[in-house]
């Protein structure tokens, strides 16, 4: 596969040869249904240049073209917004978000989301994308977040979310020691009701799985790796305050410490994830916030 002036290119090798059109896009190329069914209703795929049906026998040596680009509208308020960019190419960026900002516009948040952001700053390079999010953080979680330019980089990267080679690593700076320097949480996460975004640890909820890891300890406190091997609402924070070690300043699960922080002290810090078109692998890094490392000197004192 390759990726070029935002088409994506097939060409269809030896053991392939006799697959329908269908069959190719949905096996091979690993598309959606929901994907192919939008590409083909703009008329967006051909095969040796050609418009054929999904039902078209391919040979070996065919060419399978798909746009990519297509013109799309999102209801959300362009905004100038001071934003801190990673990484960028024509199908991804990496933007660190800074703590006290949503990352989508809610009726309780419409301006000053990181998608307000987004979008000016892609109407300003004159690109027509929309915000399509591949991951989200809380309002006051700070670090990396990861968007698609385009339906198929937004499908991949979704579809890859599941791999080992994604890997989504968080830093947070917990009450007391960690017995174990190291281990697995394995608690299923459960949400209370409709009326509150709290969970819990409940056998009614869906498996939940978080590797943890203690990088420094302080005399009350230690500064924790966390990677995700599941992806649930509030995951890591759901699970130290279950194991007796709440995130500071974490109101919801543990309490609210404004002499030590204003929010908790959990920061998206590191990504690993296999580009969508071109499959190597992305390393991102985002530095700790001033925030966490002012409160790590007032746990060293």
């Amino acid at each position: 596969m390759s990726n070029k002036d935002n088409t994506l290119r097939f060409i269809v090798s030896e053991k392939e040869n006799g697959f329908k059109l269908k069959e190719y896009l949905k096996i091979t190329a690993q598309l959606s249904s929901r994907f192919v069914t939008k590409a083909v209703k703009e008329d967006r795929i051909r095969v040796n240049h050609q418009k054929l049906t999904l039902s078209y026998v391919l040979k070996a040596g065919d060419i399978i073209d798909i746009k990519i680009n297509r013109e799309e509208h999102q209801d959300i308020i362009p905004e100038k917004i001071d934003l801190n960019i990673i990484y960028e190419d024509e199908d991804i960026i990496v933007v660190d978000k800074p703590n006290g900002m949503v990352v989508h516009p809610t009726k309780r948040h419409l301006n000053g989301t990181l998608a307000n952001g987004l979008l000016y700053y892609f109407q300003e390079k004159g690109s027509n994308n929309i915000v399509r999010l591949v991951n989200r953080l809380d309002m006051d979680t700070s670090g990396l977040i990861l968007v698609a330019k385009n339906s198929y980089s937004h499908m991949s990267l979704s579809r890859d979310m599941v791999k080992d080679e994604f890997v989504k690593s968080y830093l947070a700076i917990v009450h007391e020691n960690i017995k174990e320097e190291n281990g697995i949480i394995d608690k299923p996460i459960y949400r209370v009701g409709e009326g509150t975004i709290k969970r819990i640890i409940d056998e009614r909820g869906q498996r939940s799985i978080t590797k943890y890891e203690v990088v420094e300890s302080f005399k009350e406190a230690d500064l924790v790796k966390l990677t995700l091997l599941t992806g649930r609402t509030h995951q890591i924070r759901v699970h130290l305050s279950s194991i007796g070690h709440p995130i500071y300043g974490d109101a919801l699960y543990g309490q609210e410490e404004k002499e030590y922080i204003t929010r908790q002290a959990l920061h998206a810090y590191r990504l690993e994830f296999p580009h969508p078109t071109t499959d190597k692998i992305i390393k991102l890094e985002s530095n700790i916030p001033k925030d966490m490392r002012d409160l790590i000197d007032k746990l060293k004192k």
